[in-house]
């Protein structure tokens, strides 16, 4: 579910920004955002998204069951699902740490930055794998607050120094229950009475 998640990012971004990311100028990954590991998984330019926080909305949260009549004399119970924030570091990363690099980097990030807030719902025809089945829709918080206690103490953790990036958090659906199917009541008994 989650690599259908990165699959879907990468759709959205190729659609969005064919001559950015459909050709062999700038790749995506999805590694921990370090030059030496990034270099390891592409080539540079790299524009990489870092999924570094996964935590259940609890704000969604939704108790709830819908019930669905069927034809065959059934209804079908089903639980509502978990809504799920999967938060993303976006960071850019060019071929030097020149000036004209640097305002590649910059350049690049304020497309990415504009396709993802023209989207705060994922449109249906890009999700990917297993997310194509999940309703609602995903939608998205681009620039929210981090999740990151310190952006510069995630930095140094890594051994990295402080970059541009943008906060990127989507909301998922997660099934955790399976659906019921029970028998419907037709008729009601005749009493005794």
């Amino acid at each position: 579910m989650l690599n259908d998640l990165n699959l879907t990012l990468e759709e959205l971004l190729m659609a969005e920004l064919p001559q950015r990311f459909s050709s062999t100028q700038t790749a995506i990954t999805f590694c921990t955002p370090d030059r030496q590991v990034i270099g390891l998984k592409s080539k540079f330019p790299a524009l990489n998204l870092f999924l570094y926080d996964i935590r259940e909305n609890l704000e969604l949260r939704n108790s709830s069951w819908t019930v669905t009549r069927n034809d065959n004399g059934t209804a079908t119970r089903e639980p509502s699902p978990a809504r799920v924030d999967c938060s993303y570091l976006i960071t850019m990363w060019p071929n030097d740490s020149d000036e004209k690099s640097v305002q590649v980097e910059y350049e690049i990030l304020g497309e990415v930055m504009q396709v993802l807030l023209r989207y705060p719902r994922l449109p249906p025809e890009i999700l990917q794998g297993s997310l194509k089945d999940f309703p609602p829709p995903l939608r998205s918080s681009v620039l929210g607050q981090t999740k990151l206690q310190n952006l510069g103490e995630f930095w140094q953790a890594i051994g990295g120094k402080p970059r541009a990036t943008l906060n990127y958090t989507l909301t998922i659906s997660v099934p955790v229950q399976e659906s019921q199917i029970w028998p419907l009541v037709t008729q009601l008994g005749e009493s005794n009475g």
